[in-house]
């Protein structure tokens, strides 16, 4: 990971397959832990590019390949995090809180205060990383259709 580099997509950006390879390689680990079913499952590469048009979207490049992306959308006073990704092979190295200092830096920039995200119910090795970077639990959540809780929201105070 020597050489690490984080690149803000834009235009000029044109690997949405590999991109979308590697946020479903990422959420692999959730098939039949999670329902209703991760909606990474439904992105595609055009999906992708609208989305890195409409949002702030970060790439995670080790040498010539992506290792990880976020991708982050101004709310009224938090900086969403969402599809916060790292290869299965690279995780554990630092990329994640790499990205996620990008996605801070973006915030302070856009004067919010406060990042959030939400993640699964089930993925609890997952609030524990979120917890050790800072992010709190704020609220239970329930998908469309369903009695239970299926997400957890987290956020993290920049101030």
């Amino acid at each position: 990971m020597s050489d690490l580099a984080i690149q803000r997509l834009d235009g000029s950006f044109h690997r949405w397959s590999e991109l979308l390879d590697l946020i479903l390689a990422s959420f692999a680990y959730m098939d039949g832990r999670i329902d209703p079913p991760s909606s990474a499952l439904s992105l595609t590469p055009q999906s992708l590019r609208e989305k890195a048009r409409n949002e702030i979207g970060y790439i995670a490049l080790d040498g010539d390949k992506i290792v990880g992306c976020i991708f982050c959308r101004a709310e009224p006073d938090t900086l969403y995090i969402g599809k916060l990704a790292v290869l299965p092979d690279t995780q554990g190295k630092g990329i994640g809180r790499r990205l996620l200092a990008m996605a801070e830096m973006a915030a302070h920039n856009l004067g919010l205060t406060a990042l959030r995200l939400e993640t699964r119910i089930e993925l609890t090795e997952n609030h524990a990383t979120f917890v050790s970077w800072g992010f709190v639990k704020t609220a239970e959540n329930r998908h469309a259709g369903f009695a239970h809780t299926t997400s957890i929201e987290m956020r993290k105070s920049l101030a």
